[in-house]
Order: structure tokens, then C-alpha cells, then sequence
């Protein structure tokens, strides 16, 4: 039997990044991966073909909305569905192919195949001929999570989908119903609204991405519904009925509780995601869960049985990439004897759509909830010259910091190429930096970033420049 440091179960970022750093530290690794390609949910059915699928056709609706203000006459453009499907398929392809050179370049064995925790230092590897048996001193499991639906409405994977299915469509929809306004249903009735769907968005809560900072849910309602998209915000979905080619849904207004329906070729459920821990043997060991199904850990992220750790999707907390990513590194470095740390309040949400969504920090309810004294600070990009120039003026950025000690407590972001600049406010507030030291600071002109600096005045003197 082949003996291992460590034995991972899982191969999206958590898993793959925790056995980069676990062969980096000098451990034997071993990935257990149930599907024929590396990389998880992320690689394969999430995070990259989503953004692949957002970049194409955010391409395509600024050619048919924006050009002519820029003085570019293109008199036709249409949308080649398939070939638009194929590139993203091919980036995907392109992102695992690097992940199999890392295993490769790292000495990393990936085994394929279900892998079963028969006892803590054995894991059980049912392929598609055979089965096999390898030990280990370490196991982490890193297995992630799957689409979820409400509890009458069954995914048949044909016209009721969830995000899998809808990004690989290889046809627009005419009518796209999306259950749920968190981030997986606005991004990607983002997606077909730009492509020319009829898109319906149905949310419980009174406002979009309910769990970051309120405001931001409001502009991004404002956004999106001005490109088109309708919402139903506090209704209740009741029902879906599909047919073969056409799905019915019902849903209940919570004010008036009044019924109302509506009638698309596809119905998207993007309620959220439950962590995937079938078939694992966790009672093979007495590996605990809690009510959600999630796998308890300490802050070692350990569980309750020695030397089998859990990160991901499958423990507490956002199910982001990159905190798993963390995680992981955390993890292989625990193992060794090392004294890593995450500040988990430091891990910022992204949204991709137009404009781009970020938060990092406490929002300003969590704070307001908490009593915490408080000023906030914050700068429009209809006011930023090079939001201006770019037609990107959707938005805005605001600081929220201590009262007393001018630390900033949270940053949440709106607006053009948000994505790649949240991470000036990350540093800074991991460094514990006050508004006013942002504000001293000179970000070039003219800058997308400016708004931070100005969001920063505005939070410690009231003095934003522009506006």
C-alpha cells in the first residue's frame, strides 16, 4: 500500500493550492480527485467559465450600446453562440492544463477516482475498473460544494437548471427566469441579458446580494434593471413546472402575498449551494457536522478527529475560491509546525457583472448592529474623469472607519474594474491603515482609484475634492 504525508480529498483551489504548499514544505502529497480534470467547481463549472462567459458578452453589449458614443460605426454584430461556448470551454481548458503541470512540476500523485475515508489514516479509491487503497498520516478534506434547489423544485438539468447547466447553454434563451439574487443569479442573468434574453430575476429578500453591504445591493439593482433585466424582489417562489420545452413558475409577493407568474424556456435556481460530503466515509471516523451539513473544525481547521482537516466549501464561512485557497496554504502549514493566520474579515466578495461589485471589512449594518461608533466617506464615479472617458460611470466607493481612531473598518466598492482594485483596500486595512493615511496618498491621474482617495477625505474631514 503506497503511504503518504498528506492525502487530499478534492481538487478545486483549495485542494490543489493546499497540495502545492504541503510539496513546497517537503511532504509526500497525494490528491484524490472524483472527476476525469483537476480544479473543482471553480476550474471546471464556476468561477472561470462564468467570468469567460461575463468578458464575451460584455464585449458584445458595449459594441451594441457604447461604440457609436466613441465614434466606432460597426453597422452588424451577432453572436455566434457555439463559438462563444467553445472559447470558453477552451480557457477552462487552458486554466486545468496549467493546474496538471503544477501537480506534475510539484512531484504531486493524483489518483481519480471517489475517495473513501475507511479510517483516518486510509482513504479507499473506487475508479472506473478499479479500487484501491493508499494510507496516509494527514487527510484534508477539500471536496467543495454543488447547486442547491428548494425543496419542491427538482433541477432536472433540462429546462429547471442550476449554474452548471446554464454555462453550458449552447442556445440564448428567450425567456430566463432566475431564482435568486445573490451573486451566481445576477452574474449570470448578467450573461443573457447582454446577449438579448428576456431576464427575470425573482429574490425572497427586498434587496440583491443580501449579504454584503446594503447599499451596494441597491445600486446594483439600479444598474442592472437599466440594461434591462426585471426583478421581483420579496417574493416567495412557490412553484416551477417544466414542460419540454417551457417552464411555468409561481411565486407569492411577502407583502400583499398576492401570486403571480411567469412563463420562460429556462428557469435558473441560484438560491446558493450546500457543501458536498456524499459518500466520504465521515461516519466511518465520527467526523462531526453541524445543522447545515458543513464539517466542524477548530481554528486549526481540524476536526473533531485528530490529524483530518477540512477547508473549503465544506466548513463555515463564504464559499469563495480564494478563501479556500487560504485555507489551504493554512493548513500545509499547520501540519509542519508553522504558525500561519487568516483574517477571515479581510477576505473580500466580488460580484462580476456592470459594474463590478466588491466588499471587504464590516458592512455598515454589521457595524450599526454592533454599536460601534462610526463615519463613513464616500465618492460617485460619475464624478471620476476616468470613469468619464471610459463610460463607466455606474457607482460608487465607500469608507466606512472608527470615529475615534480613523481606522477603516470596511471598504465596500461599485463600479468600473472593481475586481482588480478592492486589493489597495485590503492591504491597507490589513495594516490596520486610517482614512486619512489613503487620503495623503497620491493615486495618479486620471485613475480609477481616485475614488478610494476621495471616499477617504470624504470619511475623515468631509473634504472630498470632487464633488
Amino acid at each position: 500500500m503506497e503511504k503518504y504525508d498528506v492525502i487530499i480529498i478534492g481538487s478545486g483551489p483549495g485542494g490543489y493550492v493546499s497540495a502545492i504548499r504541503c510539496a513546497q514544505l517537503g511532504l509526500k502529497v497525494a490528491i484524490v480527485e472524483r472527476y476525469s480534470t483537476l480544479g473543482g467547481t471553480c476550474l471546471n463549472v464556476g468561477c472561470i467559465p462564468s467570468k469567460a462567459w461575463l468578458e464575451a458578452s460584455e464585449h458584445y453589449y458595449k459594441l451594441k450600446h457604447q461604440f457609436e458614443n466613441f465614434g466606432i460605426d460597426v453597422k452588424e454584430a451577432n453572436v455566434d453562440i457555439l463559438k462563444m461556448n467553445q472559447r470558453v470551454q477552451d480557457v477552462v481548458q487552458e486554466i486545468i492544463n496549467g493546474v496538471d503541470y503544477l501537480m506534475k512540476k510539484n512531484k504531486i500523485t493524483v489518483y481519480e477516482g471517489h475517495g473513501t475515508i475507511k479510517d483516518k489514516n486510509t482513504v479507499a479509491i473506487k475508479g472506473e475498473d478499479k479500487t484501491e487503497t493508499i494510507a496516509t498520516d494527514k487527510i484534508i478534506i477539500a471536496t467543495g460544494s454543488k447547486p442547491t434547489s428548494l425543496p419542491n423544485i427538482k433541477i432536472d438539468k433540462k429546462r429547471i437548471i442550476s449554474s452548471t447547466e446554464a454555462l453550458a447553454l449552447r442556445e440564448i434563451p428567450k425567456h430566463l427566469m432566475v431564482v435568486g439574487g445573490g451573486v451566481i443569479g445576477v452574474e449570470i442573468g448578467s450573461v443573457f441579458a447582454r446577449l438579448g434574453s428576456k431576464v427575470s430575476i425573482v429574490e425572497y429578500f427586498d434587496s440583491l446580494i443580501a449579504t454584503m453591504d446594503g447599499a451596494l445591493g441597491h445600486q446594483l439593482h439600479r444598474s442592472l434593471r437599466k440594461q434591462g433585466i426585471d426583478f421581483y424582489l420579496e417574493h416567495k417562489v412557490t412553484n416551477a413546472t417544466a414542460t419540454e420545452d417551457k417552464v411555468e413558475l409561481k411565486a407569492e409577493n411577502l407583502s400583499g402575498k398576492e401570486e403571480m407568474g411567469l412563463d420562460g424556456d429556462y428557469c435558473l435556481m441560484a438560491i446558493g449551494r450546500k457543501p458536498y460530503t456524499a459518500n466520504l466515509g465521515l461516519e466511518n471516523i465520527g467526523v462531526e457536522t453541524n445543522e447545515k451539513g458543513q464539517i466542524t473544525v477548530d481554528e486549526n481547521l481540524e476536526t473533531n478527529v485528530k490529524g483530518v482537516y477540512a477547508i473549503g466549501d465544506v466548513i463555515r464561512g463564504a464559499m469563495l475560491a480564494h478563501k479556500a485557497s487560504e485555507e489551504g496554504v493554512f493548513v500545509a502549514e499547520r501540519i509542519v509546525g508553522q504558525k500561519p493566520h487568516i483574517n477571515y474579515s479581510l477576505i473580500p466578495n466580488i460580484v462580476y457583472t456592470q459594474p463590478e461589485v466588491a466588499g471587504v471589512g464590516l458592512t455598515e449594518e454589521e457595524l450599526k448592529k454592533s454599536n460601534r461608533s462610526i463615519k463613513t466617506g464616500s465618492f460617485p464615479y460619475k464624478a471620476n474623469a476616468r470613469a468619464k472617458i471610459s463610460m463607466d460611470t455606474d457607482g460608487f466607493i465607500k469608507v466606512i472607519a472608527d470615529k475615534e481612531t480613523d481606522e477603516i473598518l470596511g471598504v465596500h466598492m461599485i463600479g468600473p474594474r472593481i475586481a482588480d482594485s478592492y486589493t489597495e483596500a485590503v492591504v491597507a486595512m490589513e495594516f490596520r491603515a486610517a482614512a486619512e493615511d489613503i487620503a495623503r496618498m497620491s493615486h495618479g491621474h486620471p485613475t480609477f482609484s481616485e475614488t478610494f482617495k476621495e471616499a477617504c477625505l470624504a470619511a475623515t474631514e468631509d473634504r472630498a475634492l470632487h464633488i
